[in-house]
């Protein structure tokens, strides 16, 4: 993920910007979009405590660069949620500005 964070108290991140960990326990709605340069063939999701999240699984049948989806989920204290992009065409430059954009909030 890019360093141009805005974190909130009660979610860190690890030093290389690819695993946040969620302090306080509650409800959570988790956003993410992925913009890339070129139309790419492959998939995105959210890793939450290391399994991947089916809910938030981008899997088109066509090439795209633009991907992005949202669930509401509940996190236990300590949870850690990661962005990931997986396929047979791995090789990506994300867009200038908001080229990976993720969003964690406790809705209770």
């Amino acid at each position: 993920m890019p360093s141009g964070q805005i974190l909130p108290s009660g979610i860190t991140v690890n030093g290389a910007n690819n695993t946040f960990t969620v302090a306080t326990p509650g409800r959570y709605r988790i956003a993410y979009a992925v913009n890339t340069t070129v139309a790419l063939l492959l998939s995105t999701r959210l890793m939450i405590n290391g399994a991947a999240s089916v809910a938030s699984t981008v899997a088109p049948l066509l090439s795209l660069s633009n991907y992005s989806n949202e669930i509401i989920t509940d996190l236990t204290a300590g949870s850690t949620v990661q962005l990931q992009a997986v396929g047979a065409s791995i090789s990506l430059t994300l867009t200038t500005g908001a080229g990976a954009t993720l969003m964690i909030t406790r809705l209770s």
